[in-house]
């Protein structure tokens, strides 16, 4: 196919731009974001440019002028702020601008007195044209003054011109400009979704452990959690301010190869076994474990979740028991070894005899049917939201297809993608429709590398890729935790909920549990995959060894300011220490006021940490000489800083500030 023929003026490298369009960069509804673009044209006349946004009935909203961006390099970009959710496109425009190109040559022409009545005829003319299209309220008298003032003979030749310059035609003109040669790009994709799609706090826990009875002399068998027990949690969770609760697979657990506990290869009588080996007798995917109630008891727990202000995740992971239905009804749908027995998974050197994975080539159609099924069976039940297990272990095409089904008749559905993989595999996720994507947030410990990482997530990939930064999982408990003691806690939950817009904790992190099961590992011990894990929430509530209050003010921060709502608005400061970080966020509000958070964070959980810090006032919208305060909105406490800001930080006290900007 032959390319299309270069535009009058040129537009060139439109960005976001997904692979050539394939995909549809991502944005939420209220979030700002912006649009580039390289825009040029031939000899010297002034040009202008624009970007419009397309609702998804096709209808166009008023366009945003572009400002240039990089001086000598004809880049231009502005930001643009969709109001709805739906499939939107955008578009960039460019013209030739009379306006800007005639008063370029007046300012020199009329001063050094070269054809001035020419000059002046000619801007009489571009300004009565230029009038027409100016709305009354919005300056058209004083373009049409200025119109008549070039032609004024009876005033001298400069003091003809200084309406046509002044601030208010300036200012009409800029609004309402004459565009000329009006060439645009090629419309391009752009999906708005729900603000949650952005914006989260999740919270993770087993229903199964919530409730659940151990008799410590091991006399009786332990009795499971249930969805009524696990539901007496929820108004804490809510309490601490998360909004999405997200449960491990709830479906029926196999018997054969059943882990025991610490993943051991012999399991007792009344070991639960692993959530994810799922499906036995009393069903697969579409049934709920025996022990944790029925469909009307998981109905109640979704009413409840919701009435104290929180969304049910549902796990969706694609594997199964070697006592799944779909072992005998489905044989193909396995990977066979050449002795005809059914692969189980592994990750070497990790097995798990346990699980048997999907292979997605024999018969790709009939997979999509029934776990397309499947998904809507629990968003028949209120599940909106499913975090992917291991994504990236299956077909990329077979997401594709699936999650554009879904999306088709219920874009508010959410997908977490849970793919701790390589980069490309990570991004292409992201790209083909999953909401949200784990990150290697956990692994990122030093300065360099946290502030490398959040500036390429807040990047380019944030047109596409959403981040969600967990501090554990059942899977991951990192050293700096096992080690860190309190402190690091308090630390790790901070940088996740401020540098990302979406963050969760894993139940237990607000107990500090920190144990792992030996030296050099990331698994727990007694992990809750394995075994029932009740915890005495109360008692620890009562001493005092709970992070909880602390979880609880973060949360509160973040719906307090705007700005820690984006990922893109990210900006990092200079301090003279490796082991403090400093960075913000700052947003536009209605009122015209702006929101600003400055983090200043210690990575050391166990010494005091000293530093200057110094603060990019241009990045923030203020000069360099400009004093401001800061109020640490966990402690309360009032400083007057200005550029360059001394920091102790003591771990042992707080060691961050999390800090408002009050200009």
């Amino acid at each position: 196919m032959a390319s299309a023929p270069i535009g009058r003026i040129p537009i060139l490298d439109v960005q976001p731009l997904i692979d050539g369009g394939r995909w549809p960069a991502k944005a939420v509804v209220g979030e700002e974001f912006e649009v580039s673009a390289t825009v040029f044209r031939e000899g010297h006349d002034a040009l202008g440019c624009n970007v419009v946004l397309l609702d998804p009935a096709g209808r166009q909203g008023p366009w945003t002028a572009m400002r240039s961006v990089g001086a000598g390099l004809d880049r231009y970009a502005a930001s643009v702020c969709p109001d709805r959710e739906g499939d939107w496109s955008f578009f960039v425009e460019a013209w030739s601008d009379p306006y800007a190109t005639w008063v370029h040559a007046a300012e020199i022409k009329v001063p050094a007195e070269i054809d001035v009545e020419l000059v002046l005829e000619e801007g009489a003319l571009l300004l009565e044209r230029a009038a027409k299209g100016v709305p009354p309220k919005a300056g058209r008298k004083a373009v049409a003054a200025a119109a008549k003032a070039c032609r004024d003979r009876k005033r001298p030749p400069e003091a003809r011109l200084a309406p046509a310059l002044a601030a208010d035609v300036v200012a009409a003109l800029a609004a309402h400009p004459l565009r000329d040669l009006v060439t645009a790009s090629a419309p391009q994709p752009l999906r708005v979704e729900r603000e949650r799609a952005l914006f989260s706090a999740w919270y993770e826990l087993f229903p199964r452990s919530e409730g659940a009875v151990i008799d410590p002399d091991g006399r009786r068998p332990p009795r499971s959690g249930t969805f009524a027990t696990a539901a007496l949690r929820l108004p804490a969770v809510a309490a601490m301010g998360f909004d999405v609760v997200y449960l491990p697979p709830i479906h029926p657990i196999g018997r054969s190869h059943r882990k025991g506990p610490n993943n051991t290869l012999v399991a007792g009588p009344h070991d639960p076994g692993v959530p994810w080996a799922i499906g036995g007798p009393e069903g697969g995917h579409d049934a709920i474990h025996p022990d944790l109630g029925t469909l009307a008891d998981l109905d109640a727990f979704v009413a409840a979740a919701r009435g104290v202000g929180l969304e049910v995740a549902l796990d969706l992971a694609l594997q199964a028991s070697p006592d799944h239905p779909w072992v005998t009804e489905h044989p193909d749908w396995f990977h066979l070894r050449v002795d005809g027995s059914i692969a189980y998974a592994e990750n070497p050197p990790k097995k798990y005899q346990d699980i048997v994975p999907l292979a997605f080539d024999a018969d790709l159609e009939g997979l999509l049917t029934e776990v397309e099924r499947i998904c809507r069976h629990w968003m028949a039940h209120g599940v909106r939201i499913f975090r992917v297990d291991n994504p990236h272990t299956k077909s990329l095409a077979f997401w594709e297809r699936l999650l554009g089904a879904i999306r088709a008749t219920d874009p508010d559905v959410l997908w977490l993608s849970e793919a701790f993989t390589r980069p490309a595999m990570m991004r292409a996720l992201a790209k083909i429709g999953f909401t949200q994507s784990y990150t290697y947030f956990t692994w990122r410990t030093s300065k360099g590398e946290l502030t490398e990482y959040a500036q390429e997530l807040a990047g380019e990939t944030a047109a596409y890729l959403r981040p969600n930064f967990f501090v554990n999982t059942p899977d991951i408990l990192h050293a700096s935790l096992q080690y860190g003691g309190p402190p690091m806690f308090k630390i790790r939950a901070v940088l996740a909920a401020t540098l990302s817009p979406s963050w969760g904790v894993y139940a237990g992190y607000e107990l500090f549990e920190h144990v792992a099961v030996r030296p050099g590992s990331e698994e727990y011990l007694d992990s809750e995959k394995y075994q029932y894990r009740p915890r005495d929430w109360a008692r620890a509530e009562a001493e005092g060894r709970t992070l909880a209050p602390y979880l609880t003010r973060l949360n509160e921060i973040r719906r307090a300011h705007p700005a820690l709502h984006w990922l893109r608005n990210l900006r990092f400061h200079h301090t003279e220490d490796d082991a403090i970080l400093a960075y913000s966020k700052s947003r536009r509000l209605a009122n015209g006021s702006t929101d600003t958070v400055l983090v200043i964070c210690s990575l050391d959980p166990h010494h005091t940490r000293e530093t200057t810090v110094w603060v990019d006032l241009p990045a923030l919208g203020m000069d360099w000489s400009d004093r401001y305060d800061v109020r640490d909105e966990v402690t309360g406490a009032v400083w007057n800083w200005g550029q360059a800001n001394f920091v102790s930080l003591d771990p042992g006290f707080e060691p961050a500030h999390i800090l408002r900007v009050q200009r």
